[in-house]
This record gives structure tokens, C-alpha cells and sequence, in this order.
């Protein structure tokens, strides 16, 4: 059975971009989904890609170079090398591998290249205009060391790395009160390793016809062509403050080229600076959703050896060149190179690569190169950053290849707005997507390579081919689980897998689906659905109505109407339900130990933001249900056999909400609002509900008092855990549908937001306290197994602890029997002082997608019918 399970990530580039949504949103998340994901309709573009693949130009007179830069003593290719023409801007930049092209308009006499660490070349050139192959040897650079005297046996490069822990509160970014710049962004997705198989199919076919046509297809490091997928460019104006920490990014212009969704707001959004930033003076780096401990980490000697090769000048700062490496292959660490500057001590330069043989998945590249410059208050700021990320299922499968690219400029530090200028983090210009074609050629702030100027032009053109356009529409559906309707695309049907399922109380559930789109109204939303049972013969409806009234507070009114099957094991479960998966196989098959119910349910929902992250919500909401089981309640204080009883009953509340989630990130999309980001920092969630007794009805007075706390806490080499905290209470006398069930599973899949040996509707609590916890070690133990650390596996660990108890009064709200004497389902509370306990064990990364875990029950073993261990299996999609 597959289950689903939250990954967690935080933003950060190549983590949110790859880990959270290239692969896992493709496929149905795995284990119980506790963080949102947000963003997945803008990466599940690429996983689909992915998953599912299994113009000509006008001709004008140009001088076209082309070849590799190598080291003269190694051979080995210099990656992101300059190659340009003196006394000229005419430029480019070699990729990760070495190679260039490079375009002239006009003849040249000599080209030359330069790099960081190399001693510059000038080579003569032919002033004809054939292509020619011009490759570069460079020699080294190396300098007479003079700062490091040796005096011992210790390596000279760790007391640099000392130096630079001493000086590191004064270079790194977090000092400054502010900063902000503008960003450019470009991203380019290509095909790679193209297997013959997926070769032959018609949208590659066509795909690969329009690349040719325009000149020489590009080249992976193997040699082998590559299809360019998906490009893009993004402009903004970047703020930072700090104390209190807030963000905000302005898009000014965005163009998407090639195999794109036919709404780009949202990616627009994301694949801006605030999803590229790059950071190596914090003690771990995210990328693509694992904790990579940095080269300059406090705890560097316990991960790292360093060799210090030579001291060169970059621009006007001298610094020493440290190789480093890891010390354990299969650690999340880097290997590759970094400049300190001889002076201050700061971080100038990084040549940073992913050892292929570390345990992440689908991956085999990573590679980050980038440059930082101080800022007018001292602490430096990146400049230049280029990331190369290569991704395969398996070795001998079609791959992805990403590179991303990012230059920033005209900084300013130490100015900070007033803070309600942060409170929206993202502001995209509505013009933004209509950015002419020509701007991006005239105010990028890097020179495309002749090849890139190329991949732009085959996107263009293959994002009009009909194989293309088909193939979007069908990656649409499986992205978003919708269909577009009509021409104009004003609604959309679905969603698609909801369309069918079956259960012991309605048989076969047909449903149909709609909602509507920002084409219809950007400040509208409207969803709703109809489905029939063939066993039961009845009709469930549902519809609601979404109003946006203010965007900068993202004040919004709501209205809901249902009339359909629900289960009492299911009430009150809000977090556990966020896993569509999970609560379609709590409502398929034998749902009868559940307690199935009708509930007609009518709402009204306004919420605002009071201020940054920190969200109000008002409701009104009645609700009317209509047991399908043996249940009745007494209705007067009386509660001995023969006093009055009801079988339905109506409940009126209104419920206060106050969310408070610090470091959250929040985007908006048109007539929908995102949260992306890990739960770095706890995150608040306060809820109170009081019953209206005689309003439309009401049988109950009654108030609730519910507090839940969710983090993710990380802690670097020795993993990552995440907790619930909830707790409840309810100082009331209501039957048990109105109090706390707790979420048992009795399905084969594990759950993390339920209790996975607890049985459905075991045990119920007028007054509770539970934790939820689970420990990821990653390859804390794992890697250093010799024979163990090739399977890539990781371990974890679980557990899960519940308190609480009912009232007297509470227990005997319920009948034993009923008018007929049939004796009525019951509830068990938990014993005073004996807590419900359950651990478990697994292990994850199993075939690269299987998690097994091993539970057993602790406490309450002895009841009729439980289970004291079990093995439950999902499967998760993590890098």
C-alpha cells in the first residue's frame, strides 16, 4: 500500500525547486501530509516532465568560437571560465564542463580566457569567418605564501579555518539591519541521456527537430545531446531585514519560454531570488531539501580536511585557495574548492560539488559556483551564483539537467523599510508575464552564450508545437488533478481522482467536480461537486464561494454548503485529513467501525492577517447529523433508563482561530493563496468554538479550547525531527460525535498524524494532551557500515503519546441501550494516570521509495481486539 508522507524543506533554491516538488508532487505524497505543499503546481511541472516523457532564425554574418578550457598541468576542465575579446564587451562564460562558444559580429584578431586561480591567455585567431575550435591550457597561478608561517606539523589550512570562525560574525549577512538589491534570475531545463525508447515518441521527435534545425544541439559531459525543456528569466528588486526577520521580493519582469503552464504567476514567483539564495555562513546549507553541513561550519574539522594550495587575486582581494573535501563520501558535505580573502577572513569565492556517492537521491550532480562582494557595512553579499543540478531516476533512464543562474546588483545595506513594507513578501507587477520579447536582450546583466541564445530560440518555437502543446495539457491534469473546460478555460472539472470509489455504505461513489479559474474572476474562487452512491441511492452535493476583499492582509470571505457521508472517527481530524490519500482510504471499503454519519454542514469564514504571518479567522457554522448506526443520547439532565432520548441533533458554533506562523513564506497565485517553507520555528495554531444553544436549532451549549504546535527542528549531522504538540479541552456535557476522537488507522499504511495501532473510534476525550514525534537520521549510522551504506537506506524513529480523559457526566451523555434494548456503540476514555504510548522504528530509502516501519503499542494491551506491534509500509519520494 502506498501512504503519504510530508518531506520537509525550507526555501532555499535547490531544496524547494527539486526535493519538494520536482519529484514527490508528481506522485501521491507520502505518509500523512502535515506541511501544505504549497508550491507544487509550480515544480510538479518539471517531475512531470520527468515521469511522463519516459523558427528557424534569420541568417546573419557572425564569427562563431568554440572549445574547452582545460589546466595545462591536469588536463582537467576549468568550469565557468571568461572568454572574451580585449578592448570589447563581447563575452561568454564556459559552462561546468569547460566548454564555450563564443559569438562576434565582426572579426577579431586574438580571443582570450581567463579564471579565477589561472593565469590569464590571449591566443590569435583568424579574422575569417568559418567556425573555429580554439581551446585554452591555463597555467596556474600560484603565489609565494608569506601570511602562514609553519611552525608544526598542523595543516596551515585550519589555522585559516580558525581565522575565519573568529571573523565570521563580522562578514556574514545576518549583521546587517538591511540590505536589498536587484536580482536576475534565469533557469534553463534540458532533457539528457535520452534513451532510445523515449527517442521515438512524437513529442521528443518534434522536439529534437526544431533544436536541430537551429543550429548544433548542446552536449552533456558525456558528449550526448540535450533537449531543452523550459527556460526562464525573472527580474526583481530583492529586500532583506533583519530583527525581526523579514523578507520581500518585487517582480518587475518575467518571461517563460518552452514547455511552461498556461498560468505563470505562481512560477514566476518562485523561481525569483527568494528561492536562489544561496548561504555558506550558517552551519548547514539546505539544498534540494537535506541539511549540507557548510566548509566554514563551526564543527568544520569533524566533517572536513582542507588543503591550502596557494593565495590568488580575485578583483582587488587576495585570498587563499583551500581544496576541501569530506571526510566520509556518503556524508551530506561538499567537496571542491573556496577562496578566504588574506585580510578579513571573509568567504570570497565557492567551487562547490555533491560527491555522486553521497545518500541523496536521483542525483548525480550538484554543483555551486559562486561569488560574494562586500557590502558598504562590511559584510559580503553574493554577487554571482550559478547552481548545475543533474537528475536520474536510475543510470540508464532519461535525466534532467538544471542550471541556474543568478546575478545580483546595485546593493544598498543598512536602509530598512518601515515593516509593514515586508508584510507582503512577494509583489509581482500584474504586467510582469507581458514582458516584450526583446526586454530581457537588452537589460540582462550577463551575455548568453551563443548556445544559450540558441536554447531560447528552439523554446520559443517548440512551446507552439502541437505534440508539445497536447503533451501540457495532459501534464495539467496530472499536476493539478483538473481539466479546463470550454475555450475561454473559465472552469475547470475535477478533481479527476476523486472521480470514483466504493465503501460498504453507498457502494459505488461516482463524483463529479468543479471550480473556476482567475479567467473567470481573479477574486473569486468557486468549487463544488455532486456524487451518487449505487447502494445507498442518494445524492451528496457540495458548494462554496471564496471572496478576496484585500490582498496586502489577503482579507477573504467565505461560504460552504455539504450535504454528504462522513464518519465520527474522522471529526475533528483537520490535520490527519490534509492527506487526501489517507482519508480516502479511511472512506474506502468497510467504513462501518468508523461511524458513518449524514452531516449537512452550512459556513461562513472571514479572515484577515492582524499583522506579519499572523493570520485571524472568524466562523459561523451550523451543522445537522443524521447517524447511520445504532445511536442515541439523552436529552435531559435525567440519564437513567426510560428518561428522553434523541437520535439527530443540530449544533451552532462560532470559532476563533489565531495562526501564528514566524518564518513562513506566503505567495499568492490569483484567487488562491499559498504557505511554502519548512516549520523552522514553531508554529501557533489557538482555536476556540462555542456551541449556540436555540440558534437555527442548536441541541448544545458547549466551548472547546484547542492549542497545536508543529515544528521542524534540525539538527545538522544527527538528522531532523518533527513534533505535533495538541492539546484540548472541552468543560462541557455534549455526546462523544462533539467531543475529541482520537485518529486511530487500521489500514496497512502508516500514518504520521494518527495513532497507528489504535483502532478506529477506541478512544474519545473531553480533555487531552498528545505529542506526535519523528526522528530522521538520515545516514547518521548507516554510512558508516561498509556493506550497509551502499543500499543508501536511512534510519528513523517514531513516537506517539496521548493523555487525556472524559468527564462522569460525559460518559453517561449515552444510552447503553437503546428504546428497543439493542445495545448501542460506546466509547472507551483513557485511565487516569496511564498514558496511550506507542513507539516504532523503520527504515526509509528503500529502493529509493519504500519506508517500512515497526510499531508497538506500549499501554492498553490487554483490550478485546488490539494490536500490540505491527509493520506498516508508504512510500515517499525524497531526495
Amino acid at each position: 500500500m502506498i501512504g503519504s508522507q510530508r518531506t520537509n524543506n525550507k526555501p532555499g533554491g535547490l531544496g524547494d525547486f527539486l526535493s519538494k516538488y520536482l519529484l514527490p508532487s508528481v506522485v501521491s505524497p507520502t505518509c500523512v501530509d502535515r506541511e501544505k505543499r504549497v508550491m507544487k503546481y509550480a515544480y510538479a511541472w518539471l517531475g512531470v516532465l520527468l515521469l511522463a516523457l519516459g523558427v528557424q532564425p534569420a541568417v546573419a554574418q557572425r564569427i562563431v568560437f568554440s572549445g574547452q578550457i582545460t589546466e595545462a598541468g591536469s588536463g582537467q576542465p576549468v568550469p565557468f571560465a571568461s572568454v572574451y575579446v580585449k578592448g570589447t564587451t563581447a563575452g561568454a562564460t564556459a559552462d561546468e564542463n569547460g566548454r564555450y562558444e563564443l559569438v562576434l559580429g565582426q572579426p577579431a584578431d586574438s580571443v582570450s580566457a581567463s579564471a579565477v586561480g589561472y593565469r590569464p591567455r590571449t591566443r590569435r585567431v583568424s579574422r575569417t569567418q568559418t567556425p573555429q575550435t580554439v581551446n585554452f591550457a591555463l597555467a596556474s597561478a600560484a603565489q609565494q605564501l608569506g601570511e602562514v608561517v609553519i611552525r608544526s606539523v598542523e595543516n596551515p589550512a585550519y589555522a585559516i579555518l580558525r581565522r575565519v570562525q573568529q571573523h565570521k560574525k563580522q562578514n556574514e549577512k545576518t549583521r546587517l539591519d538591511a540590505f536589498e538589491f536587484d536580482s536576475y534570475n534565469r533557469i534553463e531545463v534540458s532533457l539528457s541521456d535520452i534513451t532510445d525508447r523515449l527517442a521515438k515518441r512524437k513529442v521528443i521527435r518534434d522536439m529534437t527537430s526544431v533544436a536541430s534545425a537551429v543550429g548544433e544541439m548542446e552536449r552533456n559531459a558525456n558528449g550526448k545531446p540535450t533537449v531543452p525543456l523550459f527556460a526562464s528569466e525573472v527580474m526583481s528588486r530583492y529586500f532583506v531585514r533583519h530583527r525581526p526577520n523579514r523578507e520581500r521580493e518585487e517582480i518587475k519582469h518575467s518571461q517563460l519560454h518552452g514547455v511552461a503552464p498556461r498560468d505563470g504567476t505562481l512560477l514566476s514567483q518562485v523561481l525569483g531570488s527568494s528561492f536562489q539564495d544561496y548561504d555558506f555562513y550558517p552551519n548547514w546549507q539546505v539544498v534540494m531539501g537535506k541539511d549540507f553541513i557548510s566548509p566554514i561550519a563551526d564543527g568544520w574539522r569533524i566533517t572536513y580536511d582542507y588543503d591550502l594550495e596557494d593565495t590568488v587575486q580575485i578583483g582587488q582581494n587576495r585570498c587563499y585557495q583551500l581544496k576541501v573535501f569530506p571526510r566520509r563520501a556518503q556524508d551530506l558535505a561538499f567537496t571542491g574548492r573556496i577562496w578566504i580573502t588574506t585580510d578579513s577572513y571573509a568567504l570570497r569565492r565557492v567551487d562547490l560539488s555533491v560527491d555522486p556517492k553521497a545518500n541523496i537521491n536521483f542525483v548525480d550532480q550538484i554543483r555551486v559556483y559562486q561569488d560574494l562582494t562586500p557590502s558598504t557595512a562590511g559584510p559580503w553579499l553574493p554577487q554571482r551564483t550559478r547552481v548545475v543540478v543533474g537528475m536520474k531516476p536510475t543510470p540508464k533512464q532519461t535525466g534532467l539537467l538544471v542550471r541556474f543562474n543568478t546575478v545580483n546588483s546595485n546593493f544598498r545595506a543598512g536602509q530598512p523599510h518601515d515593516l509593514p513594507f515586508y508584510d507582503q513578501p512577494f509583489a509581482a507587477d500584474p504586467n510582469a508575464l507581458k514582458t516584450p520579447a526583446s526586454f530581457f536582450a537588452q537589460n540582462r546583466p550577463d551575455t548568453l552564450s551563443a548556445q544559450e541564445a540558441r536554447t531560447m530560440t528552439v523554446l520559443d518555437s517548440v512551446g507552439k508545437l502541437p505534440s508539445v502543446r497536447t503533451f501540457l495539457e495532459v501534464a495539467d491534469l496530472v499536476v493539478n488533478g483538473y481539466e479546463e473546460l470550454g475555450p475561454r478555460g473559465r472552469f475547470e472539472l475535477g478533481p479527476i481522482l476523486s472521480t470514483y470509489t466504493w465503501n460498504n455504505v453507498e457502494g459505488h461513489r461516482l463524483r463529479v467536480g468543479f471550480r473556476s479559474t482567475p479567467e473567470l474572476s481573479p477574486n473569486w474562487l468557486l468549487k463544488g461537486y455532486t456524487a451518487y452512491g449505487t447502494r445507498d441511492g442518494e445524492f451528496k452535493y457540495g458548494l462554496s464561494a471564496d471572496r478576496i476583499l484585500n490582498r496586502p492582509n489577503w482579507t477573504v470571505f467565505s461560504a460552504k454548503y455539504s450535504h454528504d457521508i462522513d464518519l465520527v472517527a474522522l471529526l475533528d481530524n483537520e490535520l490527519a485529513l490534509e492527506s487526501p490519500l489517507f482519508e480516502a482510504a479511511a472512506r474506502f471499503g468497510n467504513i462501518k467501525p468508523g461511524l458513518p454519519l449524514w452531516r449537512d454542514m452550512t459556513s461562513v469564514t472571514a479572515q484577515s492577517d492582524l499583522f506579519h504571518n499572523f493570520t485571524q479567522k472568524l466562523t459561523l457554522r451550523h451543522q445537522r447529523f443524521d447517524p447511520l448506526y445504532n445511536f442515541s443520547y439523552y436529552t435531559t439532565d435525567a440519564h437513567e433508563q426510560g428518561a428522553p432520548t434523541a437520535q439527530n441533533f443540530n449544533l451552532s458554533e462560532l470559532i476563533l482561530e489565531s495562526r501564528y506562523a514566524p518564518g513562513e513564506v506566503l505567495i499568492q497565485n490569483q484567487n488562491r493563496r499559498y504557505a511554502v517553507g519548512s516549520m523552522k520555528w514553531p508554529v501557533f495554531t489557538f482555536r476556540y468554538t462555542l456551541g449556540l444553544p436555540g440558534v437555527l436549532s442548536s441541541d448544545f451549549e458547549y466551548q472547546k479550547f484547542n492549542l497545536a504546535v508543529e515544528q521542524s527542528v534540525q539538527l545538522g549531522q544527527l538528522g531532523r525531527t518533527e513534533y505535533i504538540f495538541d492539546a484540548g479541552y472541552i468543560p462541557s456535557t455534549v455526546p462523544y460525535p462533539v467531543l475529541k476522537n482520537h485518529l486511530g488507522n487500521e489500514s496497512p499504511i502508516y500514518t504520521s498524524s494518527a495513532y497507528n495501532l489504535m483502532r478506529y473510534f477506541e478512544f474519545v476525550s473531553d480533555r487531552y494532551a498528545s505529542l506526535h514525534a519523528e526522528h530522521y537520521f538520515e545516514g547518521l549510522f548507516i554510512n558508516s557500515v561498509p556493506l550497509l551504506k551502499k543500499l543508501d537506506w536511512r534510519l528513523l524513529a517514531s513516537g506517539n503519546v496521548l493523555v487525556g480523559g472524559v468527564s462522569k457526566a460525559n460518559q453517561n451523555t449515552i444510552p447503553a441501550y437503546d428504546a428497543t434494548g439493542t445495545p448501542q456503540p460506546t466509547f472507551r476514555a483513557l485511565t487516569p494516570g496511564t498514558p496511550y504510548v506507542e513507539l516504532g522504528y523503520g527504515v526509509e530509502n528503500i529502493f529509493k521509495f519504500v519506508r517500512v516501519d515497526f510499531l508497538h503499542r506500549l499501554t492498553y494491551r490487554d483490550l478485546p481486539g488490539v494490536r500490540t506491534f505491527g509493520v506498516k509500509v508508504c512510500a515517499q519520494f525524497k531526495l
